[in-house]
């Protein structure tokens, strides 16, 4: 897409990277998407909404520590970030790291997004937190 505009000589300035990069992972063209978001990123190094997209590909691509690497950047950049929040908790699920993960769930429901969509995710969040402190192992942190 914006790639192949970038080499067929079309108008460079017209290339949102971003919105392509989302289009991709929805698409299930994740390396694809992972080279779009790194585009995009490279234009606004900061941006969390970049960095969350590219966390996401590296999660479903099977690159576990560098979703979480790319997470803990995203919140670093700016700790508004509620989704990294919920996607690093899941991942901290995963290896075990049940309080770190507990830490992430309190921080993403203390802000939790709006929306239908969001309204499964803070369910599951709720779900799984309310499980961790019952002392129970939220199915090894389970996505919905």
């Amino acid at each position: 897409m914006g790639i192949w505009k970038k080499l067929l000589g079309q108008d460079q300035d017209a290339i949102d990277y971003y919105e392509e990069g989302v289009q991709l992972l929805g698409a299930g063209k994740y390396h694809e998407a992972l080279t779009s978001l790194r585009l995009a990123l490279r234009d606004t190094p900061e941006d969390s909404a970049v960095l969350q997209q590219m966390a996401i590909v590296y999660t479903r691509i099977g690159m576990s520590d560098e979703a979480i690497r790319t997470y803990r950047k995203a919140l670093a950049n700016d700790v508004t970030a509620v989704g990294a929040h919920y996607g690093l908790a899941f991942l901290l699920l995963r290896d075990g790291r049940n309080n770190e993960a507990m830490e992430h769930l309190r921080e993403f429901l203390a802000e939790p997004p709006d929306g239908p969509e969001a309204a499964r995710h803070v369910d599951h969040a709720k779900h799984t937190l309310a499980e961790l402190e019952a002392g129970g192992d939220a199915a090894k942190g389970a996505m919905p």
